[in-house]
């Protein structure tokens, strides 16, 4: 290690060992360093060689998990460099350092009936490195609510436009209460990507990347909420992690002008599909939609989508090779009997329409998550929640504006909503 070398008589050397004094503490603190006065005889060099705590955690207590974790160095002859603190379960606590290492505080809750273990790293105004560990519990949670999450899709392996959701069991409305969440809920994809949470709503959250996921990546998703505070009544419990992955990258692309659906894979077109889209009066929506489902044969009727029976537009008829992507009822679907027009004209309901063998290739080829998007129809945009998964329609700072950790965001719609004053 380093140190001071001093010279006393007949040129001898003696080395003077730095000590600086710690304050680790859950509102407030504890310290030590010990020595006999004489340099020769001082222990190595240490972070702090008497740490207790005190304040809301006395001795023989446990920690009380709604008061900050605060680390300060008493002795101004040295400084803090670094502090960790994890959980068993291997949640870290986020912290913030002072300029001149003087203390380190928590930023984010500690968890109840939990055990940390904190790591402080200091060295002394001679560049001497230092470093204590210590271990505490938290007491257990008063509040008898949990807040539960649970993640989707199911477990498996999905198209590169497939968010991931989250639905909580109790409703979040505050923001800052929604950010506790939110910094809890952990999404690890490799290769890494850049994404964020959106709240959907008080129950619900979407998270994407800003573009689509890479091809054959592994997403993992889990809550690091268990026995965290999120207010006076809610405290969080435990939750399920997910694993998923994707497939090829699959883009289908149509053009409601040219009459044309070009699958995409991978970045390289494969196949060009002569198609019929929703008529006047039955426009299909632009914009990007998400695979839900690959139904075999679908029974479909006009009187699910507002069309009155016996009606000049009413149908009542099995469809084969039918590939959802809304839950209002668009599909990518079989149409043979309207192969007269599909290349040339708009005379579906809404639906994409093509050849049964069209139809049964397009069938085999998607999965549920890949991309299905739709241009130059005079249809309107497909909404980014409620009908499907129409959250790439967002962009990316609209999308942010949606997330309780955005600084200085906009309100989402939801919240805007929410908060508008209710005509008397």
């Amino acid at each position: 290690m380093r140190h001071t070398e001093l010279r006393g008589a007949g040129g001898r050397r003696s080395r003077a060992v730095g000590c600086t004094l710690l304050v680790v503490a859950l509102g407030a603190g504890v310290g030590g360093c010990s020595s006999n006065g004489d340099p020769l005889s001082a222990e190595p060099y240490d972070a702090g060689d008497q740490i207790s705590f005190g304040g809301a955690v006395e001795a023989g207590k446990e920690a009380d998990p709604d008061k900050p974790l605060e680390v300060v160095a008493e002795d101004s002859d040295g400084r803090i460099t670094d502090v960790t603190a994890v959980d068993a379960a291997g949640r870290h606590v986020t912290g913030e350092l002072a300029a001149d290492g003087s203390r380190w505080h928590s930023t984010s809750p500690l968890a109840a009936g939990a055990r940390y273990t904190v790591r402080v790293s200091t060295e002394n105004e001679d560049g001497a490195p230092g470093r204590k560990v210590l271990t505490f519990t938290t007491g257990r949670p008063t509040t008898t609510k949990r807040l539960a999450v649970t993640f989707g899709p199911e477990a498996g392996t999905y198209g590169v436009g497939q968010p991931l959701t989250a639905e909580l069991n109790e409703p979040v409305r505050d923001r800052a209460q929604r950010a506790v969440v939110e910094r809890a809920l952990e999404v690890d994809a490799t290769p890494a990507v850049s994404g964020a949470w959106h709240w959907v709503d008080d129950k619900k959250l979407h998270y994407r990347p800003k573009d689509y996921w890479p091809a054959h990546a592994t997403v993992r998703v889990r809550s690091a909420l268990e026995g965290v505070r999120v207010n006076d009544r809610l405290r969080g419990g435990p939750s399920k992690p997910l694993t998923i992955r994707t497939g090829d990258r699959v883009i289908a692309l149509t053009d409601a002008a040219t009459h044309r659906l070009t699958v995409f894979k991978n970045g390289e077109e494969i196949k060009q599909i002569p198609v019929t889209t929703g008529k006047p009066g039955f426009e299909t929506r632009n914009g990007v939609k998400v695979v839900l489902a690959k139904e075999p044969l679908v029974r479909m009727r006009s009187s699910t989508v507002g069309i009155a029976e016996g009606s000049a537009e009413s149908y009542d008829m099995d469809v084969q090779f039918a590939t959802r992507v809304t839950w209002s009822g668009e599909y990518v679907h079989a149409a043979p009997w309207s192969v007269g027009s599909q290349g040339y004209a708009n005379v579906s309901h809404g639906c994409v329409g093509m050849s049964t063998d069209n139809a049964e290739w397009f069938f085999d080829t998607v999965r549920q998550g890949d991309v299905v998007e739709v241009v130059n129809s005079a249809g309107e945009t497909m909404e980014p929640f409620g009908n499907g998964f129409g959250d790439w329609n967002l962009d990316w700072d609209k999308w942010r504006a949606g997330s309780a950790l955005t600084t200085n965001a906009a309100r989402s719609p939801q919240e805007t909503a929410r908060l508008r004053p209710t005509a008397v």
